[in-house]
């Protein structure tokens, strides 16, 4: 098998990963990379680690240019993937398109709308195989939403509990930690090396983050009814990589043997989602880079609530990576094709 891969918004920090991963990726021929403001632009002035596309040229991201395609990969600013989805639905029916911005991940309209302040593009398969059911919807689909990179990790590090009934819907705490590239590639005052090194700082404070209701969408399925979650972001003086601790409270009865039971169930057999063994506790740098998460649980039997904490590299398993599984379930080809990268150390 030989795809054809188009990848859009290749200048920023997720296109710029979607690429390497794909260099890795035995089944793909890199066609089209697009991009908006730098279209004209080598490709080696922006992302000068992609040494073997360096002398690529950045087209225009339009619809003509990335029909055509086997697959093409959105990497867009919100609001910006919903239009030229579209556009492809008629220009190439056939192209598998897999949306990493956040266009088609929320089912309600009215939460895109109050959080995003647009209208609502409609809702796609959710690409994080690792979910239940999740892999039944992603295998053979033609259009799939990729999670954001808070989401990713709060979901992997919450769902087990609910869907084996152990945690009660409400009161679900969450602070996590990403690095700087998960704020994106343009120029901000507070992403300033002279402003994030040896400095964090919270935002989003108070359920304003965009990424709370595709938290509360995905806890919700998982359980069977609403779940109610609290959500923090901080931003860590870091490229990359996310850390997140989550709390939630326990349902009478439920001990410690259960509660581990549940994530070792879930995960158990999965090849890029790792429950760690009693004791040692996650890092951002051990999965730098690769498509894996780790995570660690206690019981506070004192508060009653279960703490876990999950760690993953936001551009790889947290979009790029996540991107590119969803992509190898969709056209039927093993999830780990392309994505053996381990972590780096030191």
């Amino acid at each position: 098998m030989s795809l054809t891969v188009a990848v859009s918004g290749a200048s920023g920090y997720a296109g710029g990963e979607v690429l390497r991963l794909l260099l890795s990726h035995p089944e793909v021929e890199i066609g089209a990379i697009t991009a908006h403001s730098n279209a004209g632009e080598r490709l080696g002035a922006l992302q000068p680690h992609l040494h073997t596309l360096a002398d690529r040229v950045l087209q225009e991201t339009t619809a003509e240019v990335l029909a055509g395609h086997d697959v093409v990969f959105l990497a867009l600013p919100h609001g910006a993937s919903g239009a030229i989805a579209a556009e492809l639905e008629l220009l190439s029916p056939g192209t598998l398109v897999i949306d990493a911005g956040a266009d088609h991940r929320l089912q309600s309209p009215q939460a895109w709308e109050r959080f995003y302040g647009s209208d609502h593009a409609g809702t796609w398969p959710y690409g994080l195989p690792e979910l239940p059911g999740q892999r039944a919807e992603i295998a053979g689909a033609s259009r799939i939403a990729v999670p954001g990179c808070y989401p990713t990790t709060c979901l992997l590090a919450l769902a087990p509990g609910f869907t084996a009934g152990v945690l009660a819907p409400e009161d679900v705490v969450i602070v996590a930690a990403s690095g700087t590239s998960g704020a994106g590639k343009s120029l901000k005052p507070h992403l300033l090396g002279s402003e994030a090194m040896g400095s964090m700082s919270p935002y989003g404070v108070g359920g304003g983050h965009r990424h709370t209701p595709e938290i509360e969408q995905g806890l919700t399925q998982a359980a069977g009814e609403p779940v109610t979650v609290s959500f923090t972001p901080t931003l860590a003086p870091m490229p990359r990589g996310i850390l997140a601790t989550a709390t939630a409270r326990l349902k009478p009865g439920v001990d410690s043997a259960e509660v581990r039971g549940a994530w070792e169930q879930a995960y158990g057999k999965e090849r890029f989602v790792h429950l760690l063994p009693e004791g040692q506790w996650p890092t951002t740098q051990s999965v730098l880079g690769s498509n894996h998460v780790v995570m660690q649980l206690a019981v506070d039997a004192h508060a009653g609530r279960v703490i876990i904490t999950a760690a993953l590299d936001n551009l790889t398993k947290g979009t790029a990576g996540g991107a590119i599984q969803s992509m190898n379930l969709a056209l039927g080809l093993a999830e780990e094709t392309g994505l053996t990268q381990q972590g780096i150390a030191p």
